[in-house]
C-alpha cells in the first residue's frame, strides 16, 4: 500500500531460462517477492518474444544463454521490434565484453549464476524503487536527484552467501571447475586451492545444487568410488 492508501500496482516480470528446475526456482524467486508478478515464462528466445507480443510486462529475467539464441541478440530484437521492458541479466559467464556490451544495451541489472534468493530479491527491490522514483518525479532538478535515481537500479547492496561461504572463494572454486576441462574431486580442488578438503566439497556442492556443476561418482579399482566435479557448461 502506498502513503495515501491506494494499491501498488504489481510489476510484472517475464523470467526466460532454459533449464527447467532453474525456471521454476526463478519464477518462485519472484513471486516471493512483494511488488512482483510473474507474467509469463520462457525457455527459449522465440518463445521469450511471443510472451512479449502476448503479455503486459515491465522487467524481463533473461538467462543469457538461450539454447537458440544468445541474451545480448534477444535484447537487440526486442528494442527492433518495440518492446520497451527493462532486462536483468541473468548469466554464469563473466566475460567482461558480455557485461560492457549488457550495459550498452540498457541492461538495468546483472545478476551472476549462482544466485541465492536474497540476492534477486534485493535486485528487485532496486529495481522497484527505480520505477517507483521515475513514477513520482515528472523532473530531475538536482544532479543529486539523478543520482538517486540512478542508485536505485545499480544497487551494490551486498547479500551473503549460506553461512560460511565467501564470494572470492566461490569465484575462485567456479573459474578452476570452468578452467579444469574435465572434472575434479573435492581433493583435487582442495590441493588446487589451497584449503581444506571439507571446504572445497562445501562450495562445489553448493554450485552442483545451483545446477551450475554436476556430480558423478568416479571409479578407481576397489572401494568406495570418489565424485567428482565437472562444470556444467
Amino acid at each position: 500500500m502506498s502513503d495515501h492508501g491506494t494499491q501498488v500496482t504489481p510489476l510484472k516480470v517475464l523470467v526466460v531460462e532454459d533449464e527447467p528446475v532453474a525456471l521454476e526456482a526463478h519464477a518462485a524467486y519472484v513471486g516471493r517477492v512483494p511488488g512482483f508478478v510473474v507474467a509469463a515464462t520462457a525457455a527459449t528466445s522465440q518463445e521469450a518474444l511471443r510472451a512479449l507480443q502476448s503479455a503486459e510486462v515491465d522487467v524481463v529475467l533473461l538467462d543469457m544463454n538461450l539454447p537458440d539464441r544468445h541474451g545480448l541478440d534477444v535484447i537487440r530484437a526486442m528494442r527492433a521490434g518495440g518492446h520497451r521492458a527493462d532486462v536483468i541479466a541473468v548469466t554464469s559467464a563473466r566475460d567482461l565484453d558480455v557485461v560492457r556490451a549488457a550495459v550498452s544495451l540498457g541492461v538495468v541489472q546483472y545478476l551472476l549464476k549462482p544466485f541465492v534468493f536474497a540476492t534477486l530479491r534485493d535486485r528487485l527491490e532496486g529495481y522497484r524503487t527505480y520505477r517507483d522514483q521515475l513514477r513520482d518525479a515528472h523532473e530531475l532538478a538536482t544532479q543529486a536527484e539523478v543520482d538517486q535515481v540512478v542508485a536505485g537500479v545499480r544497487t551494490s547492496t551486498p547479500v551473503a552467501l549460506p553461512k560460511g561461504m565467501g564470494e572470492d572463494l566461490l569465484a575462485k572454486v567456479t573459474r578452476v571447475l570452468r578452467d579444469s576441462g574435465t572434472g575434479m574431486s573435492a581433493s583435487e580442488l582442495a590441493e588446487t586451492l589451497g584449503v581444506s578438503r571439507v571446504t572445497a566439497r562445501r562450495y562445489a556442492e553448493h554450485l552442483s545444487d545451483s545446477r551450475l556443476a554436476v556430480r558423478t561418482p568416479r571409479y578407481a579399482g576397489a572401494g568406495r568410488p570418489e565424485v567428482e566435479y565437472r562444470w556444467a557448461d
